[in-house]
């Protein structure tokens, strides 16, 4: 009886870890389709930071960027907007300790969070990555 019992276990266990997964990467398509973030630095010492939420339904976006000597954040509405950063001295341990955090209030989709990293104009831009606070 238990070796019939394993099984029908263990495929029901790595069923609804399948559409886990599925459903989660799903929700990371829809977020990508609707969220353009970009953050680069300029060697005149700022960093530009656009965003574009091409739905066109977010409320407010609190705008982060942690690990520098004075935080800076910032609460800004609208669905688009480009804020331009001093950034006098670069990290001598690399961008990563610099990460751009964006929480978004959105109309559809709730609360939604995204970062990426500074990168040098003319260098690409790193992967962002997406979640729910």
């Amino acid at each position: 009886m238990a070796k019939k019992i394993i099984p029908i276990i263990s495929i029901v266990v790595i069923s609804i870890l399948g559409l886990f997964f599925l459903s989660d990467s799903s929700s990371n398509n829809v977020l990508k389709s609707t969220f353009e973030i970009d953050a680069t630095y300029y060697d005149a010492g700022y960093v530009q930071i656009s965003y574009l939420d091409k739905s066109a339904k977010t409320n407010h976006v609190v705008l982060e960027i942690l690990g520098m000597d004075e935080s800076f954040q910032k609460t800004l509405s609208g669905s688009e907007f480009v804020e331009t950063v001093p950034f006098p001295n670069i990290s001598k341990y690399g961008w990563q300790v610099n990460p751009v955090t964006f929480l978004i209030d959105h109309e559809e989709l709730g609360k939604v969070s995204l970062k990426t990293e500074i990168h040098p104009y003319g260098e690409p831009a790193p992967p962002i990555i997406y979640g729910n606070p």
